[in-house]
Parts: structure tokens; C-alpha cells; sequence
């Protein structure tokens, strides 16, 4: 019996070669149990006919089959599904049954429950996003991350993808972050100095495990990154919200029995403030002062359009007490989870450590492949690109907000990639989002931003780095329309 050649279809957004997707749709069709053994293939002129593509191609294509064993071949007779072709499993349902573990009992620790904001997993089916930290398409350079990968998939660099590095990393994207990024924050650090992670999120939570015990003490910005409350949380580390204002964290109202200062000093979190130079020399003295430790991060400051970003903390450092963090996440794309902690060799040393006990280590691929691209001059040309972009979508964002007359709580002196937003205080942000999500409009509430339990309600945060410049002024309509109606005010 044979499979009949109307199975076959080209679909036009499968991403790779046409030999590619043929074998893709027979290997599927042997693993869903569809064709089975000893069934008859068509011809490879007749599907190629079928398809209206070149035989050659079904020919090479059933040829790589056929060395994997999922086909064989018999003389003049064609081609047909291998006797020793993987077999779909064959089993019933497993029955349903009651579960009788008290899990209230059986968790020793909750991990649900945290700040972490819910977002739309479909938000680019609105059509205002005005969401954060997500990658626009139109600005991506998808044709050279693809060539950087296939070039990182090459048999000169096999062992960068199948080794395993078990603590290290890989040494071209070290060597490109110590000689090309780190500088150009005014930041000298030797390989031992400097760790891949899985993002800045990663990065932050190696910092407060190895830091941090239940009897020391953090300081936070308040408002802050929301996930970092629970990875404070987690740490069990006494914790002590210190207000920002327009120009960041203020030192002077640090504990003086703080042990590590968490900081965004370039671009705060939220807030977008910027600490000017002479508070940045405050902070580093009362460290010194009281012995603590600082973890920075510097998060967007490849998104300084407005004016050139300023030093880092970290290179204002003379002691070694300031804990880098970066990220290429934000300025890439956000799931590539690729970031990185700088710091001094015995607390990298244990940071290492700690990382392979987890995870080992990013994999090699993702390391490689970013490696190429950054060394290439792919990296620098896409921020080029998206700076030039955000610059006109602020500058439109600007003018809209202006014209509505809404309120902007907090905007980055160089750039960024969002504005924080106050709406009326009797306005409650988070029933502000459902219903402006029913009118397409995705904005983000700020009170995930805030620590204690009497958190301000009317902040919102406005991201611009999702949306075309032209749909701006009718989303931000679209918000001050609501903020007008009575329905949504608490």
C-alpha cells in the first residue's frame, strides 16, 4: 500500500530549505503513527511534481532519510518507511487518580505567589502594545543572527557546541566582553573577573545567594525591579526599602547596617532616573563607610539616544566592592538569556561555582552564536537601528501624552525604552489594564514595582519599544480616554 502523494504540502513559513521541511513532514508523519512501516513512498518525481520543486531535491532529501533508517530502498521498487523506523508508543490513558499529598504540608518552601506582573503571552496580536522589554521584528536583524548561527553549527567550532564547559564559558564571547563592552562602560576586568548567566535575572540571583544570609541585610530601591523582591525574598536576608527620587536611590537614607545595595543607577528601575556623578561618588563613600557591597545594574544604557550614558558605577570603583551586572537580553532579544556579572575573582570564583551546581552553564551554541554577532559588527549596527527608532517613537509618545495632558512620573535623561507614568490617585492602574485591554491597548501597572503592603496604585509604565511610531498617538488616546471614565476609578 502507498502513501498517497496529496499528503504532502509546502508550508511557506516553515523557516529552512526545502529538503529541510520535506523530511520534517515524513519524519512526522512516521513518529505520529500516520505511515507506517513498510509503506510505499511516492515517487521522487512524482512528489517533486506535486510540489513544483526540483527532484533532485526530493531525492536528497529521501537520501538523508534513508541514511537515519527512517526509509530503505528496494532495487527498482522506490522507497518505502524502514522496518526499524521509530514506532509511535502504543498505550491507554493512564487512569486518573486522587492525590492524597497535603502539598500545603509537603512544600518546604513557596516560590508562587511573588511580584512578578501577569503580561499577555499573545501581545503582539494587540494592536497598542505599549509593553515592555520585548523585541520589535521589524528592527530585528533576523538574516545575520541566522547566518552567525549557522556559522557557530560549523565543524570549526563543534567543540564550542557539543563540550561541556562544566564552570567556564566560551572564551571568544569573554574576551569580546572584556575588550569591546566593558570599555566602553569605563570598566578594565580580567576573564577570571567576568561569568556568563542566563540574564540579569540570573545574575541578580547568584549575587543575593552568595551575598546574602538570613541574618544581613539588602537595600533596595523603592519603587525596584519587581522580580528582584523575590529574589531578596528567596535569600530570607533582612530587607530595607530605600525611596528614589528624581535623581535615583538616595544614599544618605541607607541602614547603616546595610550589607549589599541593590542599584540601577544609570537607568532606575522603573523610574528611568539617572544618578548624576556627584551622588554616584556619595553612594561609593557610604559603602566604604559601613563596609557594604553594591550590585549594579545597568540595564539599557545601550538605549542612550538623547545624550551619551554615564560612566558606570562599577568604574567609579576603587575597592572592589561594586558587583557588575549587565545584559545583552534587552538590547538583542529577551529570550536569548544571555547576561553576564563582573566583579573581583573571589566572588566570581564562587559565583562560578554556584552557577554549575545549578545549570552548568548557557549553552555553547547561544554563547557561540552571540559571540559572532557581536564580533562581527552585527550588534552595533542593530543598536544603531533601534536607537534611531526609539528616539522617533519617544518624541511621538512625548507629543501624544502632551496632548492628552497625562502625567509623566519619571523619563531616562539619555534615552531608554519606556516612560513612568502617574495617573490620578484615586485611579487603580491594575483594573486601568484590564479594561484597556479589552480596547486592544496592553500598558503595564506599577504597584508590582513597589515593597510593603500599602503600595501606590495609580503608576503605569508606558514602553514605546513594541509599537510603530504610527499607532502611538491613537493608543495614548485610547488611555486618556479611559482615565476620563468613571468606570475604572476606585
Amino acid at each position: 500500500m502507498g502513501i498517497s502523494v496529496e499528503t504532502f504540502f509546502l508550508n511557506p513559513l516553515f523557516q529552512g530549505t526545502l529538503q529541510s521541511q520535506i523530511q520534517q513532514m515524513i519524519a512526522e508523519g512516521i513518529l505520529s503513527g500516520r505511515f507506517r512501516r513498510g509503506e510505499r513512498l511516492p515517487s521522487t518525481r512524482k512528489l517533486a511534481a506535486h510540489l513544483g520543486i526540483s527532484r533532485i531535491t526530493v531525492t536528497l532529501a529521501y537520501t538523508e532519510l534513508l541514511a537515519n533508517d527512517y526509509l530503505t530502498s528496494r532495487g527498482r521498487s522506490g522507497y518505502y518507511v524502514s522496518e526499524n523506523a521509530p514506532v509511535p508508543p502504543s498505550f491507554k490513558p493512564v487512569q486518573k487518580t486522587e492525590d492524597r499529598v497535603d502539598w500545603s504540608r509537603a512544600i518546604g518552601r513557596s516560590f508562587s505567589g511573588g511580584n512578578m506582573p501577569e503580561k499577555p503571552q499573545g501581545w503582539a496580536d494587540y494592536k497598542y502594545p505599549f509593553v515592555y522589554g520585548q523585541t520589535d521584528p521589524k528592527l530585528f536583524d533576523h538574516a545575520n543572527w541566522r547566518l552567525c548561527a549557522l556559522q557557530a553549527l560549523g565543524q570549526k567550532d563543534f567543540t564550542a557546541l557539543t563540550t561541556d564547559y562544566y564552570d567556564q564559558d566560551d572564551p571568544q564571547l569573554i574576551e569580546f566582553i572584556a575588550r569591546n563592552t566593558l570599555p566602553r562602560r569605563g570598566i578594565i576586568a580580567r576573564p577570571e573577573e567576568i561569568l556568563i548567566t542566563l540574564g540579569a535575572q540570573n545574575a541578580l540571583w547568584l549575587a543575593a545567594q552568595i551575598l546574602l544570609t538570613q541574618r544581613r541585610r539588602a537595600a533596595i530601591e523603592d519603587p525596584c525591579y519587581h522580580a528582584l523582591h523575590d529574589i531578596l525574598n528567596q535569600a530570607r536576608c533582612h530587607l530595607s526599602p530605600v525611596a528614589v527620587d528624581h535623581q535615583g536611590l538616595r544614599p544618605a537614607d541607607i541602614p547603616a547596617d546595610t550589607d549589599v545595595i541593590f542599584t540601577t543607577p544609570s537607568h532606575q528601575c522603573p523610574t528611568a532616573a539617572t544618578m548624576p556623578m556627584s551622588r554616584r561618588h556619595e553612594l561609593l563613600k557610604v559603602a566604604r563607610d559601613m563596609d557594604a557591597l553594591i550590585v549594579e545594574d545597568d540595564y539599557e544604557f545601550e538605549m542612550s539616544f538623547l545624550d551619551a550614558p554615564s560612566p558606570a558605577l562599577k568604574s567609579l570603583d576603587s575597592d572592589g566592592r561594586v558587583i557588575y551586572v549587565g545584559s545583552f537580553s534587552k538590547s538583542i532579544f529577551p529570550g536569548l538569556r544571555l547576561g553576564y556579572l563582573v566583579g573581583s575573582e573571589p566572588f566570581i570564583r564562587e559565583a562560578r561555582a554556584l552557577r554549575a551546581s545549578v545549570l552548568r552553564h548557557p549553552p555553547g551554541h547561544i554563547q557561540r552564536t552571540a559571540a559572532y554577532f557581536l564580533s562581527l559588527g552585527h550588534y552595533d549596527a542593530l543598536i544603531r537601528r533601534i536607537r534611531e527608532a526609539l528616539r522617533r517613537r519617544r518624541r511621538v509618545t512625548q507629543e501624544a501624552i502632551d496632548t492628552h495632558g497625562l502625567e509623566i512620573a519619571g523619563q531616562g535623561l539619555h534615552g531608554g525604552s519606556s516612560l513612568w507614568m502617574r495617573a490620578p490617585e484615586h485611579v487603580d492602574t491594575a483594573a486601568l489594564t484590564r479594561v484597556l485591554q479589552r480596547r486592544d491597548v496592553l500598558i503595564e501597572p506599577g504597584h508590582p514595582f513597589f515593597n510593603g503592603s500599602d503600595r501606590p496604585r495609580n503608576y503605569y509604565r508606558l514602553a514605546y519599544s513594541s509599537i510603530p511610531a504610527e499607532r502611538i498617538p491613537e493608543g495614548i488616546a485610547r488611555i486618556a480616554e479611559e482615565l476620563r471614565r468613571q468606570r475604572v476609578w476606585t
